[in-house]
């Protein structure tokens, strides 16, 4: 049965070029920094037991999730180490961060008080807020932080301080970066004596270009699957997409002028043509918005989509491939002969980011690891 799917629509996940990436971006920080793998959103669409698996191997202790039921999947798939949630869980579900022993952000004063009053002590790492206002401690107002700071410490047991750089990937932006980086390093300042063993602002472009005096982690997610935090991010030699997907010719046929190909006949026909139906849609996490604008490669060879992406297949132009035959291998991701189409390529076409195209692909969609 699983062959039979994995005919259908598959991604393939390289371990070792997940591996190589590592390699080459602990290359270019401090030898000081360590790495915590953001693995939130099944690792960028990756598999996140999988991929915190083979880096645990490798030596990462410290990984990074969006929700409690994400850290209690890799706890549960034997991932040890520190596991930091970083957004919010309930209050009635603080028994899960307790019993997994796994290290909860908090997001706000009363989310503090909270948490304390749950009578649960749990690990915990304060967000600082230092210009993106999205959680976090104001950093503009020092005094308050640390007596926010102090009073959790206190409570529960505190083991850091976070903020995140939300221009750190746009060149233009470097000063507003710098602002960022003083203002978080005035609250460790200001709490210095808790001697906290964590203090981190770096995420992946963050660790490359601005690295700091006082960060010992540095977050690192979408670079560790080989795409740019910006498509006008210029990438350390070697780092390469870890995800390939593809799919296969399920049916071939000739249309003729004046018809139509699709959904709300969006597609005219204009001269005789050979189309294929591919057997993945936007179910799959193929996004929609690659309707008559995007292409996959058969053959070595690009074959534009024609008409809109449907729920399980799409349609594309093979009029100028004529040796494409049906059930063969079609790359919706990756390089086939001396074509590429990358995340990061989609994303661009349809107005988005590569990080969406890879956390789109579904979880009917298999992952294939090699």
């Amino acid at each position: 049965m699983q062959d039979k799917i994995l005919k259908r629509s598959w991604v393939t996940i390289s371990i070792d070029s997940l591996l190589k990436n590592l390699k080459i971006y602990l290359n270019n920080i401090q030898e000081s920094t360590s790495i915590m793998a953001v693995v939130k959103a099944d690792a960028y669409g990756h598999g996140a037991v999988e991929i915190s698996k083979a880096l645990q191997k490798k030596g990462i202790n410290n990984f990074a999730v969006s929700n409690v039921m994400e850290a209690v999947e890799l706890r549960q798939s034997g991932v040890k180490g520190q596991i930091l949630v970083l957004g919010y869980t309930p209050i009635e579900n603080l028994e899960l961060i307790y019993k997994y022993d796994i290290t909860q952000a908090i997001l706000s004063e009363k989310y503090a008080t909270d948490i304390i009053a749950s009578n649960y002590k749990i690990k915990c790492q304060y967000a600082i807020d230092t210009g993106m206002n999205r959680i976090g401690l104001d950093a503009d107002n020092i005094s308050q932080c640390e007596k926010s700071i102090r009073k959790v410490a206190n409570n529960l047991i505190l083991t850091g301080l976070f903020t995140h750089l939300c221009v750190a990937d746009t060149p233009s932006e470097e000063k507003f970066t710098r602002e960022q980086q003083s203002k978080f390093e005035n609250i460790i300042k200001s709490v210095q004596d808790l001697n906290l063993p964590y203090a981190h602002s770096m995420n992946s472009a963050g660790g490359l270009w601005y690295q700091d005096r006082i960060s010992n982690l540095t977050r690192l997610g979408i670079m560790l699957y080989g795409l740019k935090p910006d498509y006008m991010n210029i990438l350390p030699p070697g780092i390469e997409p870890v995800m390939e997907w593809k799919s296969v010719i399920s049916m071939i046929k000739t249309v003729f002028p004046g018809e139509t190909i699709g959904y709300g006949r969006s597609y005219k026909v204009k001269n005789k043509m050979r189309i294929a139906t591919i057997p993945t849609g936007y179910a799959d996490g193929y996004n929609r918005g690659l309707s008559n604008k995007g292409h996959v490669l058969i053959h070595g060879k690009k074959a534009a989509i024609v008409g809109r992406i449907c729920m399980d297949q799409f349609m594309v132009d093979v009029t100028d491939i004529p040796e494409a035959r049906e059930y063969e291998e079609v790359v919706l991701i990756g390089k086939n002969g001396n074509e590429i189409i990358s995340a990061d390529d989609m994303a661009q076409m349809i107005g988005t980011i590569g990080y969406e195209i890879v956390c789109d692909v579904g979880k009917r969609v298999p992952r294939v690891y090699i």
